[in-house]
């Protein structure tokens, strides 16, 4: 589980492509208080550390995270957003976030107002229906508030409004017009949704129990 809180900027080294599965390469400050096996955000995806070095570990990217996400877009240079997984006594910095992206969003424009970057990106209706006016949500990665939402035709455009150090300390400010982001959707949300649906269904098909069924057990209130 991850809280959204970039811990750094980190680079790509290598890649290497095998069809739609990769292995990456990261550059990190990090690097070496790593374990095999431990979870790293890499802009916002879930990976778990494969192989380390003094500088650097390695990551395995299945052909799912390849389809869902916007790692496929990455090459050697590229900067991503780093999050070590929380500790158990740490603290929520930001919101809960899985790692586990939802779909990827498109970046429209930024614009500059005082001391923030008001940032628009559009999604697609199946992600626009998560995304709630000061809401959270996760783009590559980061965890932000939502500061609007509107619908244009099929898609969704929202904004966020992202301070300074936001700003410079995350990946954001090297994104051009057009870029696509890694999008994870508020997961309490998304739960619910499940949950109301899965027993609406399920109702639909259940025997109802007779109220004369309950009378017959003691309560323990």
């Amino acid at each position: 589980m991850f809280t959204g809180i970039i811990e750094e900027k980190g680079s790509v080294s290598q890649i290497t492509q095998n069809g739609s599965s990769l292995v990456l390469e990261l550059n990190c400050s990090f690097a070496k208080e790593l374990s095999l096996g431990e979870s790293v955000a890499v802009n916002g995806v879930c990976l778990t550390v494969t192989n380390i070095s003094d500088s650097s570990f390695c990551a395995d990217v299945t052909p799912e995270t390849f389809r869902r996400t916007s790692l496929g877009a990455l090459s050697a240079g590229s900067p991503v957003n780093l999050e070590r997984a929380m500790k158990a006594d740490g603290r929520f910095g930001g919101h809960i976030v899985s790692g586990h992206i939802d779909g990827t969003g498109k970046l429209l424009n930024s614009v500059k107002e005082d001391n923030a970057v008001n940032v628009f990106f559009s999604v697609d209706e199946k992600l626009g229906r998560y995304i709630i006016e000061k809401g959270s949500v996760a783009i590559d990665g980061i965890s932000l508030t939502v500061a609007s939402v509107s619908k244009e035709n099929s898609r969704y455009v929202f904004s966020i409004a992202v301070i300074p150090h936001t700003w410079e300390n995350t990946t954001l400010c090297k994104k051009n017009t057009g870029a696509v982001v890694n999008i994870e959707c508020d997961v309490v949300g998304k739960y619910i949704e499940h949950f109301l649906n899965f027993k609406s269904d399920a109702g639909k098909n259940e025997e109802k129990i007779p109220e004369e069924f309950y009378s017959n057990f003691p309560s323990y209130h």
